[in-house]
């Protein structure tokens, strides 16, 4: 399986899926799956980096080539600095208005002269042993998402994605519907244009965009829109979906099950 980084610069269309149970069983055995990545919140869960950190040992330890991005709470590069070190393969960053917001997204994760990551002995490292080659091949190495999800960031989608070291947009469909007053509106023709607009702006910037769906129903439709790659469904969702499927087919079973002894 191809490094996320690699699948999102030579044009792939990999797929993810959202984690936001702090578990490393649930990463290691999503991970199993023939999937290209996984995505860890930090910013809704309560997660704490060490939770993080554990979930990204679990997806090493699974050996299918499934790699672990991090959506952090805030582009703020301290809580940047402690992600990466971890030796995650990309960062989400939510909220992202400017470029210059995206610029200071790429700095927090670069090392000096290029950035201002600071430069320790982390797990990124080997802890220590890897130390100077990480060092110097890091840069450019890492996934970078910025996230397109207000009124703002959607006017500025283009010049944020032109941003050297920005690798791809991602719609974060509730906020961006929520801040255009039209919550929840996936398939109006409101929101679909909005949408468009980040995609055409994406296009225009040669860079990747990506989004998430919740229902994975839906997966046909959003890349008819255009998406380069998607999140495909929400582990706490999915496993909701499927016991609420397992109650209908048991309460369809027994109805049959109870009618069939009175015959």
């Amino acid at each position: 399986m191809t490094n996320i980084k690699d699948a999102i610069d030579t044009g792939g269309h990999p797929l993810g899926t959202w984690l936001s149970i702090g578990h490393p069983k649930v990463a290691e055995g999503v991970a199993q799956l023939d999937l290209d990545f996984v995505l860890v919140d930090m910013e809704h869960t309560t997660m704490s980096l060490e939770t993080v950190e554990n979930m990204a040992r679990g997806v090493d330890a699974a050996s299918s080539g499934t790699d672990t991005v991090v959506r952090v709470p805030w582009n703020d590069p301290v809580r940047l600095k402690r992600v990466v070190d971890i030796g995650v393969a990309g960062v989400m960053v939510p909220m992202i208005e400017s470029a210059e917001e995206a610029r200071a997204l790429v700095d927090s994760i670069r090392y000096p002269p290029e950035g201002i990551r600071g430069i320790a002995g982390s797990r990124a490292t080997g802890y220590g042993r890897n130390f100077e080659e990480y060092v110097a091949n890091a840069n450019g190495s890492i996934l970078t998402i910025a996230q397109i999800e207000t009124e703002k960031g959607l006017e500025n989608a283009e010049e944020i994605a032109s941003v050297k070291g920005i690798d791809a947009l991602f719609v974060g469909p509730a906020d961006l519907s929520g801040a255009l007053g039209m919550f929840a509106e996936w398939d109006s023709a409101e929101f679909g244009d909005a949408i468009q607009q980040i995609i055409d702006a994406s296009d225009r910037a040669g860079v990747p965009v990506g989004t998430l769906t919740v229902d994975i129903d839906a997966i046909d439709s959003r890349l008819e829109q255009g998406f380069d790659f998607l999140i495909a469904g929400k582990d706490i969702a999915l496993l909701m979906n499927s016991v609420d499927r397992a109650i209908d087919d048991y309460a369809a079973a027994l109805e049959e099950a109870i009618t069939a002894s009175y015959d």
